[in-house]
């Protein structure tokens, strides 16, 4: 439990007794396109309720998961009964041992009912309007019309356009290491709040990530719940979103630097006369974004990081086969 959740301070609890006035009630069709969404065959949570329950329900008495989930919003609260997780512990192949917690991920198990109100939240208005004033713009994940074909666009032009004024160009590409267990629930809302968030959503969001309880299922585990106090859950369908705003500072907005992102991975792309120079200034890029992140107890997984030096098909250039080590 330690390992796959890290140990954080929690987030201080807000509770409001009355309705938020700045709250769109939820409708109908809002909870058919989070029903529609989700797949039959998705592993179901604790309560072992398939979607293929809630959407003939839904379908039968569309007003009925509306008025259960809609005073759920505008409170701001997320019931303990739905923070219940299970959280399954899978092998990671070719790994040499397998004694150390490392060598294996946890796929986290959610109510289905709870998801289809996470994928609602998500999806509002509300919510897409502060994720795209908050993210960074080369931010190429966790919002509909982004995907990894943006990323490669944008840094396929970037390429080409500078390999026209025949400069070298070079990317590292970089992955975070457990970024979602390490996310401050103290730290996010309170971003959300200096933002202006609307309360509803920051109150909501509070409930959300306070009192979660877990039970590891792996052979021979004990069916033990316990309690988890910090990250945001890898299986929700807003984690992401809560994930991209946390980290959305780190994306350097420096001349002569190209930073894209694609939630918890990023690519760090520049442009000299050299490839010598471009691996100084990515050297220097990636000390800037290390102590960046050590505020936010995060790191990055130095196996999985990638230099790339690009050439053109026509190059006659030799391969360049400068190391690129981090200072």
């Amino acid at each position: 439990m330690t390992h796959f959740f890290p140990r954080s301070a929690p987030p201080t609890l807000l509770l409001s007794l009355s309705r938020h006035e700045d709250y769109t009630p939820l409708t109908s069709e809002e909870v058919s396109r989070a029903v529609a969404y989700s797949s039959n065959t998705s592993t179901p949570g604790p309560d072992h309720i398939l979607y293929s329950v809630w959407k003939p329900l839904h379908y039968l008495k569309s007003s009925f998961l509306p008025s259960l989930l809609d005073p759920l919003q505008a409170y701001g609260c997320h019931p303990p009964s739905l923070k219940i997780a299970l959280g399954v512990i899978l092998n990671k192949p070719g790994k040499p041992s397998y004694d150390s917690p490392s060598s294996f991920w946890v796929i986290v198990l959610l109510r289905t009912l709870s998801k289809i109100l996470e994928r609602v939240v998500s999806s509002r208005p509300s919510a897409q309007d502060l994720t795209c004033s908050l993210m960074h713009p080369l931010q190429c994940g966790s919002l509909p019309g982004r995907s990894t074909s943006n990323a490669a666009l944008v840094l396929q032009d970037h390429v080409e356009s500078f390999h026209h004024l025949r400069n070298k160009v070079s990317t590292l590409v970089l992955d975070m290491k457990g970024g979602f267990d390490n996310v401050e629930a103290a730290t996010l809302l309170s971003l959300l709040r200096r933002k202006g968030v609307s309360p509803y959503l920051v109150q909501w969001i509070s409930s959300f990530l306070w009192n979660c309880t877990c039970c590891l299922i792996f052979q021979g585990s004990p069916l033990t719940f316990a309690p988890i106090s910090g990250g945001v859950p890898q299986g929700s369908p807003i984690s992401p979103l809560l994930f991209v705003i946390y980290v959305a500072s780190l994306n350097s907005d420096i001349p002569r630097i190209l930073s894209i992102s694609y939630v918890d991975d990023f690519a760090i792309t520049i442009t000299c006369p050299s490839y010598r120079t471009n691996i100084r200034l990515l050297q220097m890029a990636l000390s800037r974004l290390m102590r960046k992140v050590s505020w936010f107890i995060i790191t990055f997984s130095i196996p999985k990081t990638e230099l790339i030096h690009w050439r053109t098909l026509r190059g006659n250039e030799a391969p360049c086969h400068l190391p690129g080590t981090p200072r």
